[in-house]
């Protein structure tokens, strides 16, 4: 096995035993993102002599006795995320060459733990897609095949470790841009309880849907992430103050006896192609074999996910964007007034994606129409989160496709946003009503592209949640295909 092809674990246990350094690894994986960097087009940005400079000082630490959790692994960042002196644009022309002078929560607890930060991976701008084609910089390509999308809007990062060009990556979940991507790209996607793990330094797109998440090539090594990340932050008023379970330790030995997993009647529609209502079906076989009792339950409000989430984050974004004015950083245009200068900057700055989220939530917070749209879009929210209650009353976890459909064609929904929107369908539920899910492959359609199963618990369950995937992931071999590049 090549050194880019290691789990983060396995590469843990290689360097704690003395046989591979920080060094040799991020030399191999920045050797990597050389040699296929031009054929997926994963980052924006590579520090590579900052992460050989973090790579030798992990080093210098492990020889003088010292371990931390992911000492020496190397790791990439989304664009939305703060990197203290490295750029972080969230693929918009209107943050092009802005520098924070801090890092995000999340990145700053993954160096504390020792992790090697490789640079910022690209997205949809400002986290608005479905396919990364929204980047304002270039689109992203899908590892298992170069002619197709790797989800997004955490493409980038996805794409990254599919290719072998970090060892795992972080992403963020406002509708499934951490989950979705992970099933287009054969990947363990983690979308945490919101409030689990830190929103400080994240720039916002829909403020009661963000959540950060790891991107990684295995349930052991997503359980791993998660511990660094998450936990109370008192810059950020919506983290849970509850003690973070040891998630590793909760992965067990595969037996699901006792567990009842709940299968959705609404998750297998008109729509959803045949390869992944079949692959799903066979890892819900695979789960009752495993000695999990398969209990039926229904979201009878399922299908307003799509229009209560598309209501709520452009509101949300809406107002959050609004600090996008090119007076105090990111790209300012040519004006001769204060007011031509607002216009000239918003409109040349943002994309056309990011414009049209704008204009729906600015149209639904406006005088007349904020009680016919936005209060009833919040109502209907409580509604989906409230199927989910009652379902979590019967089950333990419920399971379904992470994506209907496998990695579609780059360009092939462009111009089609409610086909692009319908790629999050199955995803947008478990962020409404601000649960836990988890993306993992269960198989491949007869393209060769991988398909994901999702599987949602209960608020702050992460822990039984990590079993039951780890559990399927251990009864199968998905998981272990790489792509060819």
């Amino acid at each position: 096995m090549e050194l880019h092809e290691l789990t983060m674990h396995q590469a843990l246990a290689a360097m704690r035993r003395g046989e591979l350094t920080s060094v040799e690894l991020t030399e191999a994986i920045l050797a990597r993102i050389e040699a296929v960097e031009p054929k997926t087009r994963a980052y924006l940005t590579v520090t590579a002599e900052r992460a050989l400079e973090a790579a030798r000082q992990a080093d210098a630490l492990r020889a003088a006795g010292e371990e931390r959790p992911l000492l020496g692994l190397p790791i990439a960042i989304k664009d939305n995320l703060s990197t203290r002196g490295v750029e972080t644009t969230c693929a918009s022309r209107i943050l092009e060459g802005y520098v924070p002078p801090f890092d995000a929560t999340v990145v700053e607890r993954l160096k504390a733990a020792g992790a090697v930060i490789l640079g910022k991976t690209n997205m949809d701008e400002f986290a608005m897609g479905s396919s990364t084609e929204n980047s304002a910089f270039f689109p992203t390509h899908n590892p298992w095949d170069l002619e197709r999308v790797p989800g997004g809007s955490s493409g980038g990062s996805a794409a990254a470790v599919a290719a072998g060009e970090a060892l795992a990556a972080l992403g963020t979940d406002t509708g499934g841009s951490v989950r979705q991507p992970a099933s287009l790209c054969g990947l363990v996607g983690v979308r945490p309880t919101y409030g689990r793990c830190s929103r400080y330094g994240l720039i916002a797109f829909a403020s009661s849907l963000d959540q950060p998440g790891p991107l990684t090539r295995d349930v052991r090594d997503a359980a791993l992430l998660m511990e660094v990340m998450a936990g109370h932050d008192p810059r950020d008023a919506t983290t849970w103050r509850e003690p973070v379970p040891d998630y590793v330790a909760a992965l067990g030995e595969g037996d699901l006896h006792g567990l009842r997993v709940g299968v959705p009647k609404e998750y297998f529609v008109e729509g959803v192609e045949a390869a992944v209502e079949q692959a799903v079906r066979s890892a819900i076989e695979t789960l009752a074999d495993l000695g999990a009792e398969i209990v039926e339950v229904s979201l009878p409000h399922s299908e307003t996910g799509l229009p209560v989430y598309y209501l709520i984050a452009p509101a949300e974004a809406s107002a959050n964007l609004a600090r996008f004015d090119g007076i105090r950083y990111g790209y300012r245009a040519e004006a001769r007034t204060l007011e031509e200068l607002y216009f000239r900057t918003r409109g040349e700055g943002f994309g056309p994606e990011v414009k049209r989220r704008i204009m729906l939530g600015t149209y639904a917070l406006s005088a007349g129409y904020y009680d016919a749209y936005y209060r009833k879009a919040q109502q209907v929210r409580t509604l989906i989160r409230r199927d989910f209650d009652r379902a979590f009353e019967q089950v333990d976890v419920i399971v379904g496709p992470t994506s209907p459909v496998t990695a579609f064609r780059l360009g092939e929904r462009t111009d089609d946003p409610l086909q692009m929107y319908l790629a999050d369908i199955f995803t947008l539920s478990q962020a409404l009503a601000g649960i836990p899910a988890l993306s993992l492959p269960c198989g491949f359609d007869e393209a060769g592209l991988p398909i994901g199963l999702q599987i949602a618990a209960p608020v702050l369950r992460e822990a039984t949640m990590f079993r039951v995937a780890y559990a399927y992931e251990q009864a199968t071999t998905w998981h272990e295909r790489r792509p060819t590049l």
